[in-house]
């Protein structure tokens, strides 16, 4: 019994002489010290928490792991090899912002602080915390150069609203995901609104809880990745982690009881075999109807449909509103997401990623009022009791429903061998497309053989007026190699295969006139169209000395339908003062093919014309008949010239900020013209019309960790401010007036700041961000010459209050709008006539009601605004982690 006491003895001792001290520091990715950060000893009790300086202490056994853990913030997992272990912990769902950017280079990556290129990284937290529903309004509130506003007349451009970097339009940003270029939306926008004649991809079917975080590289960067990237590149990097899943529930509301929010986000992962990793994505969400119709004038409508003004204030006193509905449409969507890899060897791994979204969204036309379309003219029309007696007649409103698929998949392979670095992928995506018209009908007086009409009391009141799909197969080789601790290189090729589809509506719905509100697809406009192209490009990295980078790019492209491009890239930096401050600066050329929509797109479209209400016009294409006869040219790649001149400073690790001017030369723009009566008709055309120029200023500026109490305050300001924005060549053909040329340079804020804080207390994170969005201005179709519009500068502010209830379990409510600002405009005079004109009470109603549709779209006017006109919405979302 002695000898077993004192064999036990023994064993306590070697035991307790087993264990090691390890001690160390656990910071945030901003160099903060984190007090409470949860230390165990894997597979035990074991454990400590750091003190208020970030600092432990603990003892473990010989071979042990630690796990550190911290509410907002990833699990890292060390192996207890030495005494001191220091430890950073990133932002959940990112990486340590300051290791490594993968954008704008196409050799070794490089950290955040020593690239020669202005890119904004925003993590997965920094997204959520705006208390948007969907990424592209995200980046809205995160993003000063970065822009995107509900359109007021909705049909299909309710499936997707036009954003832009810089102003330069939707198709001048390219898109990445994980590197590899996103397909395109189907989608041209064609209403006389910001964004028209142009499209872009879909980010807003990016489901957000699926993004680790995203780099936008404000730069030039064809030279890089190719077409498109005129004002620069959007890489949405997607989450890789295997543990800490979690499912989120949101739902929401506006202050006026409408738009009601429901959605429900589950994002997990697992390992695959031993070298493997899976992380899915699946979210289901659906946003109910949001309306602020206007109070419409009666004698302005009566004015524009040749009515009675009694008839008209008698439909008025019971819809004052005119039974318009504008706002923001019912939304469904469905979005599914799987990224993995997994390592074949030590040298070797594929990787892989898939997307698929389903949107279906209902919106609705403007309301064909009784004076509009007279129940005299379509007798037809009249609303029957059971019993078939005529009840009164209130006239109809069309509604549209469009039907989005947008799909992308990428699989890939890499390998190391000799420190060369290959990377061998293909990119599939697609975007499809589909309408449907209901409670409308075909008024026109087509008669067949017999004399009888074919459509009018014969037509059907539901059509299905076709749609439009793209999609693209992409091929990428990319090499890459560290020749020396001077020099990399990297160089590789791309193919690309794109098809564009326009789907023939069925007849009722093209016949004639058309289903009234949305006319469908032609056959002689419907058909399919390809193309290819075939791209390769070269880049050296030079480091001078450690201090003095210089990197230089040349790609080639051939288009199989419009000829070769050579651009190239020339970019710099400079580090001094121990890299407190940096010098950087770019110069490029860049390209942009014309848009296989923009080529082929022919079409009748219904739009509003001041004094004359909804009119049918039409687009004809460069390639077509007509074209040829009105002496048309077919479209030329778009051609840029780049420059980009900044400097960056981190005085502390608590403080830094960016400054960066950028100028940007665009040759032979494509635009979509103004309407012009030709034999043809009333109809509008693209073209290479103009050269423009954009320069101005990105601010990006930081300083966190003030101590307040016991808890940490932290400030950040962003800023863009438009120098320049318009056209500096003339018009080739003379068809771009006043209201495109402010569409496409004024219609975004010249100037707009984001300024916020947040305040971490305890369980408790606060967040206030006030968003400034400077003045616009419209010169609008029908508006007096002598006159424009002006947008009101705004500050529109934002309340995020996060409460971590337990270690799994985390409540959010955001208050968007808090104060519940909506847009305002006025009308400003151009000369002394304007003024005049100002000074007569019935020449502004007047030109108000051109404007406007008779104030139906009084908040906004009928071609845009600043920023949503939908006032304060409230958002409550619940977050469990497995």
């Amino acid at each position: 019994m002695k000898k077993f006491a004192l064999l036990l003895f023994l064993l306590n001792v070697t035991i307790l002489f087993a264990q090691k001290e390890i001690s160390g520091v656990v910071k945030d990715n901003a160099g903060a010290a984190l007090p409470g950060v949860n230390i165990i000893e894997k597979g035990t009790n074991n454990g400590v928490s750091t003190d208020i300086d970030g600092a432990y202490k603990i003892k473990v056994k010989e071979g042990a792991t630690l796990v550190f853990s911290y509410v907002g913030f990833n699990k890292v997992e060390k192996a207890a090899t030495s005494a001191t272990i220091n430890v950073v912990l990133a932002e959940e769902g990112g990486q340590n912002l300051q290791e490594v950017v993968v954008t704008g280079t196409r050799t070794a990556p490089r950290s955040n602080t020593t690239t020669a290129l202005p890119i904004d990284v925003l993590s997965s937290k920094d997204l959520t915390s705006t208390g948007q529903a969907t990424f592209d309004k995200a980046l809205q509130y995160k993003i000063p150069s970065f822009n995107t506003v509900q359109t007021p007349v909705n049909d299909a451009t309710s499936l997707l609203d036009p954003y832009e970097i810089r102003n330069m339009g939707p198709s001048r940003t390219l898109i990445l995901i994980n590197g590899k270029r996103k397909n395109l939306s189907s989608l041209l926008y064609v209403q006389t609104s910001p964004g028209r004649g142009e499209t872009g991809a879909d980010i807003s079917a990016i489901p957000t809880d699926a993004i680790e975080r995203v780099e936008i590289l404000r730069d030039g960067a064809s030279a890089q990745y190719g077409s498109d990237a005129i004002a620069g590149v959007m890489n949405i990097i997607l989450k890789k982690n295997t543990n800490g899943g979690s499912v989120t529930v949101r739902s929401g509301i506006t202050s006026e009881g409408d738009g009601e929010m429901i959605g429900v986000s589950l994002n997990n992962g697992s390992t695959v075999g031993d070298k493997g990793f899976v992380n899915y994505t699946v979210d289901f969400s659906k946003v109910n109807l949001s309306n602020r119709p206007g109070k419409v004038d009666a004698a302005g409508d009566a004015g524009d449909f040749g009515a009675s003004l009694s008839d008209v204030q008698a439909f008025l006193a019971k819809k004052p509103d005119a039974g318009n509905i504008n706002g923001s449409p019912e939304t469904a969507a469905a979005k599914f997401l799987v990224n993995g890899g997994s390592e074949l060897s030590e040298t070797s791994q594929i990787y892989y990623n898939a997307a698929y979204v389903y949107k279906k969204v209902n919106s609705f036309a403007n309301y064909r009022t009784p004076y509009w379309r007279t129940l005299s003219d379509y007798p037809f029309l009249k609303d029957f009791f059971g019993n078939g007696t005529p009840t009164s007649y209130l006239g109809y409103v069309p509604t549209f429903t469009g039907d989005l698929n947008d799909y992308n998949g990428t699989l890939g392979y890499k390998s190391t061998k000799n420190d060369w670095n290959t990377d061998a992928s293909i990119t599939v995506g697609g975007n499809t497309q589909t309408y449907t018209v209901e409670n409308s009908f075909n008024r026109s007086g087509i008669q067949d053989a017999d004399g009888n009409n074919v459509y009018l009391e014969n037509s059907p009141i539901a059509f299905k007026p076709g749609g439009t799909s793209f999609n693209h197969i992409v091929g990428n080789l990319d090499i890459s190699k560290v020749l020396s601790e001077k020099v990399s290189i990297g160089f590789g090729s791309e193919i690309r295969t794109e098809t564009f589809e326009v789907t023939e509506g069925d007849k009722a719905s093209w016949d004639g006139i058309g289903a009234d509100s949305f006319a469908g697809n032609r056959p002689e406009n419907s058909g399919k169209w390809n193309r290819y192209n075939l791209g390769a490009y070269f880049d050296v990295a030079y480091d001078v000395t450690k201090d003095f980078l210089v990197n230089g790019t040349v790609r080639y492209e051939d288009y199989s339908d419009f000829g070769g491009a050579t651009v190239w890239k020339l970019s710099s930096r400079y580090k001094f003062a121990d890299d407190k401050i940096t010098i950087r600066g770019s110069l490029s050329t860049g390209f942009r093919a014309p848009t296989l929509h923009q080529i082929y797109t022919q079409k009748s479209q219904y739009s509003f014309v001041p004094g004359q209400g909804i009119q049918v016009s039409g687009i004809i294409n460069n390639v077509s008949p007509q074209a040829r006869q009105l002496g048309i040219k077919p479209l030329d790649a778009e051609k840029s010239t780049n420059i980009t001149v900044g400097i960056g400073a981190k005085p502390s690790k608590n403080f830094n900020f960016t400054i960066d001017y950028y100028n940007i030369k665009v040759e032979d723009r494509i635009v979509l013209g103004d309407k012009v009566e030709t034999q043809f008709g009333t109809v509008a055309w693209f073209e290479n019309s103009f050269d423009s120029r954009t320069s101005g200023l990105d601010v990006v500026a930081n300083y966190s960790n003030i101590m307040l109490g016991t808890g940490k305050l932290g400030f950040n300001l962003s800023g863009n401010v438009t120098f320049q924005n318009e056209r500096i060549s003339p018009v080739k053909s003379g068809n771009f007036g006043q209201t495109l040329e402010s569409l496409m340079f004024t219609s975004r804020p010249d100037t707009k700041w984001i300024l916020g804080a947040n305040y971490k207390i305890g369980k408790f994170d606060f967040s206030l961000n006030n968003t400034y969005f400077g003045k616009t201005t419209f010169n609008q179709d029908g508006l007096n010459a002598n006159l424009k519009t002006e947008f009101i500068p705004k500050i529109v502010t934002d309340l995020g209050i996060n409460f971590s209830a337990t270690d799994k379990l985390t409540l959010a409510l955001n208050v968007n709008n808090l104060l519940n600002i909506l847009p305002e405009w006025k009308f400003v005079a151009e000369n002394a006539a304007g003024t005049t004109l100002l000074n007569d009470p019935a020449q502004v109603k007047n030109q108000f009601n051109l404007i406007t549709f008779n104030g139906r779209y009084a908040n906004t006017t009928y071609d845009g605004s600043h920023f949503s006109q939908l006032g304060t919405m409230f958002n409550l979302s619940l977050n469990y982690k497995f």
